[in-house]
């Protein structure tokens, strides 16, 4: 590539540092696809005459195809991807192929093709989000009546249903969708035709290769166009928020699934056993995709770190920048694949979570509520009575519900028979039809609500 200037070849160890074709071979489809677009644009601006750009056009259809039926070969000496094609091309055609590289650096063609699968990871990570969100939606649909403990501070609070709590992962990974929509609009800019960092004096249509290539518009500054990596950090963002919407899922079911909870059975198909212990059943799917969501965090931290001292334009530690991205999408693919598999599995065991939501005085709200409603009593003076009544349903060893009338009014005399009627698991849950809340019929309207915008 150099040698015009160098006299002598790298060291053994500087070539092996230098070279990224371990890994960068991945975007082989996009540096094709940029190269495609680049002499289509070379040859209607007149710059490469129409012979040249139909035989480096039919040198990169080949080389596609050779890439996709055996891979692509690895030669240290040859660096990157971008090398890899160019001289394969000149190999199939000849001196033509130096052609190709008129009016662009490399550094605006891998900003281009790393752009090119960023856009294409956030279209991939999106359907794995739609499918877990319709997963969510179907279970919560089907469960949204049974009844369950809310937590706060991971002590019983109050009742919920197990569909409400689902559709509040539902949210959760919905907005995951949107940050990542944002990040794809975003980064829809081309960066080709920046050339090395100033732009090229050679008259070339940088609208027409944004075009070709799906972008809505071409960069607009050529230094920031080959120094940006704010859409790699960014995708790294959405990849590490989503991860920890899933290590919650997948503590929640860890929970759940342990013999103190019994609220689901795990299927055979998301479990593991011991080598040991015959009988255990253990959660490693969801363990793992809790692991997962700690390593993704640390990519982006990674990245960060890596381009937050760097002067423009290019420089490069910023070949560091794809690693990080190709192992988090794959493991954000890999945990959203699982997870969705575990949520559509799932056996729920709804006489135990009613049962703890029946637990922990879940109804104590519902009287201090009703004393407001219905006696007149200022809140906090109702909150004072009803923790008399809990400690007096506390001493008798029994929940509020089962304390007699009597026993009520000997904490209050203004507590009537009709409070029974919203001291049930049932009646509480009910009771909450504000919007947003868990009463069955809310449930019902988000899960419809849910469906449509889907």
């Amino acid at each position: 590539m150099w040698g015009g200037r160098f006299d002598g070849g790298p060291a053994a160890v500087m070539q092996q540092i230098n070279a990224s074709i371990p890994f960068d071979k991945r975007l082989w489809r996009q540096d094709i696809a940029g190269s495609l677009a680049h002499v289509a644009m070379l040859g209607a601006t007149g710059i490469l005459e129409p012979d040249a750009v139909a035989r480096i056009e039919t040198g990169l259809r080949a080389i596609h195809a050779d890439y996709e039926a055996d891979g692509v070969p690895e030669d240290p000496a040859l660096e990157d991807i971008h090398m890899h094609v160019e001289t394969r091309l000149a190999e199939l055609i000849g001196p033509d192929a130096g052609r190709l590289h008129t009016a662009r650096s490399r550094n605006d063609q891998v900003a281009t093709d790393f752009r090119l699968w960023v856009r294409a990871a956030c279209d991939d990570i999106d359907a794995a989000l739609k499918a877990l969100v319709a997963a969510l939606l179907t279970r919560a649909e089907a469960h949204a009546d049974t009844i369950m403990p809310g937590f706060t501070h991971l002590q019983v609070a109050q009742p919920v249903t197990l569909g409400h709590h689902l559709m509040a992962y539902f949210a959760m990974f919905g907005r995951d969708r949107g940050r990542f929509a944002d990040a794809r609009a975003r980064m829809n800019e081309c960066p080709l035709g920046a050339a090395a960092l100033a732009g090229t004096g050679f008259a070339i249509d940088r609208m027409m290769t944004a075009s070709t290539l799906g972008f809505d518009r071409p960069t607009a500054n050529s230094l920031d166009s080959v120094s940006d990596r704010d859409f790699a950090i960014e995708f790294l963002t959405c990849a590490a928020q989503t991860a920890l919407h899933l290590s919650r899922l997948a503590e929640e079911i860890i929970l759940w699934a342990s013999q103190p909870f019994g609220w689901v059975r795990l299927p055979d198909a998301w479990s593991t056993g011991s080598s040991i212990m015959p009988q255990k059943r253990n959660p490693d799917a969801a363990e793992l995709a809790r692991g997962h969501s700690g390593r993704i965090v640390g990519l982006c931290v990674g990245l960060m770190a890596v381009m937050k001292g760097l002067p423009l334009a290019y420089s490069k530690d910023m070949q560091d920048d794809k690693e990080p991205l190709f192992e988090a999408h794959d493991l954000l693919a890999l945990s959203l694949a699982a997870m969705t598999g575990m949520v559509e599995s799932l056996t729920f065991v709804p006489d135990r979570m009613r049962a703890a939501a029946a637990s922990g005085f879940s109804t104590a709200t519902d009287l201090a509520d009703w004393l407001v409603r219905e006696a007149g009593v200022p809140f906090r003076e109702a909150h004072h009575i009803t923790g008399r009544a809990v400690k007096a349903a506390e001493a008798a060893g029994v929940q509020l519900d089962a304390l007699s009338l009597d026993a009520l009014r000997a904490v209050d005399p203004r507590i009537d028979g009709r409070v029974f009627g919203v001291l049930s698991v049932e009646a509480s849950v009910a009771s909450r039809g504000s919007l947003g809340g868990t009463a069955p019929f809310r449930v019902r309207e988000a899960i419809a609500a849910a469906r449509s915008g889907l």
